[in-house]
């Protein structure tokens, strides 16, 4: 044949075509925007180290929840920082801590947005690891007890889900077993279950001023190099509890993120963090790409991998940009 049979191309000739054919959709009901929090009165501190983003004191997340909400995006992700640290990170479960008022404001102000909160130690111990440190080393249950308390205490103040980050053994059935001892059956858990020690995870730590004091993360986060051991970590978490899943980064793990979706019948979260979010900033302020198609194909990237909820500092940009 002067021809090959199979043109490929004709599926691609014009944009009415393509969005025939096209397989994978992005929705603004995939998004869940990720908000730090602070104490105070009127505070709303851009963040040097990640374009865009801000710190807000509860008073003010409540205007910032409202044009989210607005925009449709479901779910917002609370990050807390502590006034005062200590051994066990105390600030952590405290009534009137950050993330309890913001909570509080939040679904007073706009209720049927979706409030989750990241339920781990590490902004609020003086050591900056997510568990309590006795003789230099991370004590798991001793952990697991005080992020259970920590967890209550958003549930308390109106969370609709919480979400364990630290990656101590066994902390989502200490946290599910809290909950429902105390009559918080309908609370949701999405555990990062698949958390890896990564190196994208550097502006959040500048912001949550979360940075280990000494050693690193990489005896209770998982090695880069291991997928399998992912896959183990997520059947432990669903076993004991959780709701939804999350594999932690998004783009350095699309294949343990296909992997998950592939294997349990359950909603797969990934989150696309600080380190992603910036590179591409980065870039796209030299010049070296545009920035609206480089975030759409990233965020893409992830949804076609299998994610069904994408955690992300682009939701209300890619927002605007789907409506």
């Amino acid at each position: 044949m002067a021809f090959p049979k199979d043109r490929m191309r004709r599926l691609r000739s014009s944009d009415a075509m393509r969005r025939l054919v096209r397989k994978t959709y992005l929705s603004v009901n995939d998004f869940v925007y990720p908000l730090f929090v602070r104490k105070g009165n009127g505070v709303k501190e851009s963040i040097k180290s990640m374009t865009g983003c801000y710190r807000f004191s509860p008073d003010t997340i409540a205007d910032e929840a409202k044009e989210i909400a607005m925009l449709g995006i479901p779910a917002v992700l609370l990050f807390g920082m502590a006034d005062e640290k200590d051994d066990i990170g105390s600030e952590a479960w405290a009534e009137d801590g950050a993330v309890q008022q913001a909570i509080r404001e939040i679904k007073t102000n706009v209720p049927d947005l979706l409030v989750v909160t990241d339920v781990c130690l590490c902004a609020y111990t003086d050591s900056g690891h997510c568990g309590v440190v006795k003789n230099g080393r991370i004590d798991n249950d001793s952990s697991c007890e005080l992020l259970a308390k920590a967890a209550l205490s958003h549930a308390q103040a109106g969370a609709d889900m919480v979400a364990p980050s630290d990656m101590m053994d066994g902390r989502v059935k200490f946290i599910r077993e809290t909950l429902e001892k105390n009559g918080f059956c309908d609370t949701a858990i999405m555990a990062y279950s698949a958390k890896y020690a990564s190196a994208f995870y550097g502006p959040f730590r500048d912001v949550a001023d979360s940075a280990p004091s000494f050693g690193d993360r990489k005896s209770y986060q998982m090695d880069p190099a291991n997928s399998d051991e992912a896959m183990a970590e997520i059947a432990l978490d669903i076993e004991e509890g959780a709701d939804i899943v999350m594999v932690k980064p998004a783009l350095c793990f699309l294949d343990i993120l296909q992997r998950a979706k592939q294997r349990f019948d359950c909603p797969v979260a990934a989150y696309n963090v600080s380190g992603e979010y910036m590179m591409l900033n980065a870039a796209a302020e030299k010049g070296l790409l545009e920035k609206e198609t480089a975030m759409m194909e990233m965020l893409c990237s992830i949804k076609r991998a299998g994610a069904d909820i994408i955690i992300t500092y682009f939701a209300k940009e890619a927002a605007k940009l789907l409506r």
